[in-house]
């Protein structure tokens, strides 16, 4: 699956700096989802099902570590995030969580 032209991007990231990509149509565990950004390609293979609009993890993502998305921060991730796997509320914490687990509060 390549994301050359329009009609065949699959999902999207606008900043080098991002570690998730969102899908832009439904995806299933087990495709292999090609990303390009500037002149940089990569290649992920999905662990979950991703929904339409849904973010997935284009590189591994560690406890507490920030989840940029368009270069910007959106969240921490709650626990160890692997490559292809999907990203949402079960694993991301907004930084102003009152139990944030990355500060030594409830999962």
């Amino acid at each position: 699956m390549g994301v050359e032209s329009l009609q065949e991007r699959y999902a999207i990231m606008l900043s080098s700096d991002d570690n998730v990509a969102v899908a832009l149509k439904d995806l299933k565990a087990g495709e292999i989802v090609e990303l390009v950004i500037g002149n940089s390609k990569l290649v992920v293979k999905l662990l979950d099902d991703i929904p339409f609009g849904h973010k997935f993890a284009i590189r591994d993502i560690h406890m507490c570590d920030y989840v940029i998305k368009y270069g910007h921060v959106i969240g921490r991730a709650k626990r160890d995030i692997k490559v292809g796997e999907h990203v949402h509320v079960h694993n991301v914490e907004s930084l102003t969580a009152v139990y944030s687990v990355c500060r030594g509060g409830k999962p």
